[in-house]
């Protein structure tokens, strides 16, 4: 079971990560690549912790991008 869902809105974009990002309650970001979002990901992991989101958003935002 995912820890919350989040709106791709309420999540910001890191250029260094090249990832939208969410704070996780570890102290580590939620990561989720635009890659990721064009083929229907809609899972955020935690690379520092098992905990993980779902995002919401509209595909259609990242098809062809």
């Amino acid at each position: 079971m995912s820890y919350d869902e989040v709106e791709i809105e309420d999540m910001e974009w890191n250029e260094e990560l090249q990832a939208f990002t969410y704070p996780c309650p570890c102290g580590d970001l939620f990561q989720i690549t635009k890659e990721d979002l064009r083929i229907g990901e809609e899972i955020a992991r935690c690379p520092s912790c098992s905990l993980y989101i779902s995002v919401i958003y509209n595909m259609e935002d990242f098809q062809g991008k």
